[in-house]
């Protein structure tokens, strides 16, 4: 086998590692409880990736665009397959290096729009409304981070549906401990109808604001681990760029052995970064209603 068969055997399974890992990065390594995606579905989900709206799943075609694109100019200006790897997984990678945190301020946005709501549903259904009619009526008023979870609620139950089913439905949605306190208090008035719902709602509504206070003192003691990733983040990508500017940098990685260090050294620091990223991020908070049994949600 000549030298450049062996380069080429390297880059094909040095590509094939390259795909696995930014999957992994893209859309993790869980998934829930169900049965299990076929290959079309799997293809799917690594084309359309994790996110839920049209501009996210746009964001990630157009980022898998710009790693294939921009790979493959790495590999023609350096004449490296590790490096037009690289440089093709950095594409993807340093958005959701330096994402870390977002997704910890949206929830606390989200909890923090749960109480505004959970007030205002107090409000209504303190007018005499029953509590259907109290939750359509919160939909104009309700906070922009759960304003599509709140209309989808209130259409579920003017449809027909169940309202223990749409208010477990709601919950599963939010995906928030916070928002199931609200949704047993309101499945727990649905059962026995009692007249102090206002006063419950006003209780869980002052604790999510002392949790968003606690989970904010939490966010910020984190975001030293958090510079560590976008700092690292940042000197591999000078690093790149360097080897790409002079080759005389990365010549001693023109061999077949000096690719296959490139690339051990390369996938170890990924795994620092993806390390440190873990570390700064909060554990998931425990839920405690079920999922909603659709199958019995209209009666």
């Amino acid at each position: 086998m000549t030298t450049l068969e062996l380069i080429a055997l390297s880059a094909g399974a040095a590509c094939v590692a390259g795909l696995v890992l930014a999957v992994v990065a893209l859309v993790g390594t869980t998934r829930p409880p169900g049965p299990t995606p076929g290959a079309g579905r799997g293809l799917r989900r690594l084309w359309t990736g994790s996110g839920s709206s049209p501009r996210e799943q746009r964001t990630h075609q157009l980022l898998l665009g710009g790693a294939v694109l921009v790979g493959a100019l790495a590999f023609l200006f350096s004449g490296l397959p590790v490096v037009g790897l690289l440089v093709a997984l950095a594409v993807p990678g340093v958005p959701w290096l330096f994402a870390v945190g977002r997704a910890e301020q949206r929830a606390i946005a989200r909890i923090e729009a749960v109480g505004e709501w959970t007030r205002r549903l107090k409000d209504i259904s303190g007018t005499g409304q029953g509590l259907q009619q109290a939750i359509v009526g919160t939909i104009a008023t309700a906070p922009e981070e759960i304003q599509e979870e709140v209309r989808t609620l209130a259409a579920r139950l003017q449809a027909g549906w169940l309202a223990r089913a749409a208010l477990l439905a709601f919950a599963d949605e939010i995906g928030d401990p916070v928002c199931d306190q609200v949704v047993a208090a309101l499945i727990l008035h649905l059962t026995d109808r009692g007249e102090r719902l206002g006063d419950v709602l006003g209780s869980i509504a002052s604790a999510a604001s002392a949790e968003v206070a606690t989970r904010r003192e939490i966010e910020a003691k984190r975001t030293q681990p958090r510079f560590a990733v976008r700092f690292l983040t940042g000197m591999t990508l000078a690093t790149l760029a360097y080897g790409l500017v002079n080759r005389e940098y990365v010549q001693p990685y023109g061999s077949v052995t000096g690719q296959l260090v490139m690339a051990v050294l390369g996938g170890a620091f990924i795994g620092l970064l993806v390390w440190v990223r873990s570390m700064s991020q909060p554990p998931r908070p425990a839920r405690f209603l079920p999922a909603p049994d659709l199958q019995e949600a209209i009666a």
